[in-house]
């Protein structure tokens, strides 16, 4: 076997860039208030929007796991088990916030990593405290993904010489600055980074429940991708090809001393997939046009994104009319229920609704919206009450938890005997919900407003379907009371004619 694949060593030591080692420099304007770099200069910014990154991402999200104040929080008070495709677009969106944005959107997104981390903490199973708010975690993180934007080049055979790795770290080093962390937490120019990697692996990490669960059991669980819908049918097969695929590549692409102190083996199998992935892309990509080299800046839920899929003209599935006379002809709200309970409820995918499930879908309100304190807290009020309402009126066996046919019978008997019962939960968060989406407070709702309303879980297109619905006199913008009615359609009507039907869209 080529020795620059041995079965158990890390990948060979830089020894310098070729000429030109990057493929062409994009030209593409810089950020406003960011100086571009030139011509061959090096940028954090393009290294971290190229495609290549991609086959690093479990890498990081592994590393990062592995610190036990991330381990804890992501146990305790995460979805990543049920969503983990959220949670890498919520990665990938803030990252682009904060490195590819002028200074005031970098003063809000810290604003709100810093809302949403406010209440994760706690104690984990060993009795230890956590935060996400604790400044020596948040730098792990943060050098974290520094770190795996250099193993790209160092993966792919193309190391980054001294001088470039100093430039990226300059770029990055002043995003991390504005965070307000101690200076003597955080390693002081590059060179100082991998002593600081070794150190942290050494003495803080953990190679725990978390990290373990990427690593190997995420995705032979994990729902299909949303851009792989299209062949959502072939999925439960080709996860685990994926999952197998992913986790060899991931063992494979870990620091030395991670693999050392976990005993973690890195197979020839392994070694040669890296290889060839990392070598391959590098091949590739780099001959790519710009356009197609680096992802878009646009993060889900962006607004031209949403404005663009809801003007689109509505789509008309063959069959779609007749199939609705059918449902017609018996009560309608089970199926929304349904789905209502496993697209919007059930945050873990556990087949279950717990309180957990509610602060989860209130932290997501606020994370798409970016709330001020005040914002939060008045969602993060409505969703307990919910979940209060859930708790006395559906958790019959008192275990904390609702099931999917608890949930359906309990609100269709509520629906039809109480007729303050949505007032009391679900319409009391959708108020909240209204309210803090339509920032500008004019009463009414965009169609930009309306999906980021919503957040990734739902598709776009169908988000879009459903605002057309609501907006009865077609002028791009639904009132509180067109939604409100709307949701409560969505609950309470027997068949498929009432506009709130479709609220969620055609699913």
């Amino acid at each position: 076997m080529d020795r620059t694949v041995p079965a158990d060593s890390p990948v060979p030591a830089p020894r310098g860039p070729a000429p030109d080692a990057h493929g062409p420099r994009p030209d593409t304007p810089g950020s406003p208030g960011r100086p571009e770099p030139g011509p061959g200069d090096v940028s954090f910014r393009r290294a971290l929007g190229e495609w290549r990154i991609g086959l690093v991402a479990w890498r990081l999200l592994v590393l990062q796991a592995a610190h036990p104040h991330v381990s804890a929080g992501m146990e305790k008070q995460s979805t990543y088990r049920g969503h983990p495709w959220r949670r890498i677009e919520h990665t990938l969106g803030s990252g682009r916030r904060l490195f590819h944005s002028d200074a005031d959107t970098l003063r809000r997104e810290i604003a709100r990593l810093e809302r949403a981390h406010r209440r994760i903490e706690g104690t984990d199973e060993q009795g230890r405290g956590y935060s996400a708010l604790d400044p020596a975690t948040r730098v792990w993180v943060m050098v974290t993904l520094y770190e795996c934007v250099t193993a790209v080049g160092e993966l792919s055979g193309d190391p980054y010489s001294t001088a470039e790795l100093d430039a990226l770290y300059r770029e990055f080093h002043e995003v991390v600055l504005a965070f307000g962390l101690p200076d003597s937490l955080v390693p002081a120019t590059a060179a100082d980074v991998p002593a600081y990697v070794e150190r942290t692996v050494a003495e803080t990490l953990e190679h725990g429940t978390a990290a373990r669960y990427l690593l190997h059991g995420i995705l032979r669980e994990a729902p299909c991708p949303r851009r792989l819908r299209p062949v959502r049918l072939l999925w439960p097969l080709l996860r685990l090809v994926v999952a197998r695929i992913l986790a060899d590549l991931t063992l494979a692409d870990l620091p030395a001393s991670y693999r050392t102190r976990f005993a973690l083996r890195r197979t020839r199998r392994a070694a040669l997939l890296s290889w060839v992935m990392h070598h391959g892309a590098r091949a590739l990509v780099t001959r790519l046009p710009d356009r197609m080299r680096y992802r878009a800046h646009t993060a889900p839920g962006d607004p031209a994104t949403a404005t663009e899929a809801a003007t689109a003209p509505a789509t008309v599935i063959p069959g779609q009319q007749r199939t609705a006379g059918r449902r017609r002809q018996r009560d309608a709200r089970r199926p929304r229920l349904d789905t209502f309970f496993r697209q919007v409820l059930d945050q873990t995918g556990d087949g279950f609704v717990d309180a957990e499930d509610l602060r989860a879908m209130a932290h997501n309100v606020c994370w798409q919206l970016e709330l001020d304190d005040a914002g939060e807290a008045s969602v993060h009020a409505a969703f307990s009450a919910w979940w209060e309402q859930i708790r006395t009126t559906m958790d019959t066996d008192g275990d904390g938890r609702v099931d999917r046919t608890e949930f359906i019978t309990a609100t269709m008997a509520g629906c039809d005997h109480d007729p303050d019962y949505l007032n009391r939960g679900p319409r009391l968060a959708a108020q909240a919900v209204f309210d803090a989406a339509d920032t500008d407070g004019d009463g009414h709702l965009d169609a930009a407003e309306y999906t980021v309303m919503f957040g990734t879980r739902v598709h776009p297109a169908e988000l879009a379907h459903g605002f057309r619905q609501l907006d009865g006199d077609g002028d791009g913008r639904i009132t509180r009371e067109e939604f409100l009615n709307g949701f409560t359609d969505f609950f309470t009507a027997r068949s498929n004619s009432a506009a709130g039907h479709q609220l969620l869209g055609r699913a």
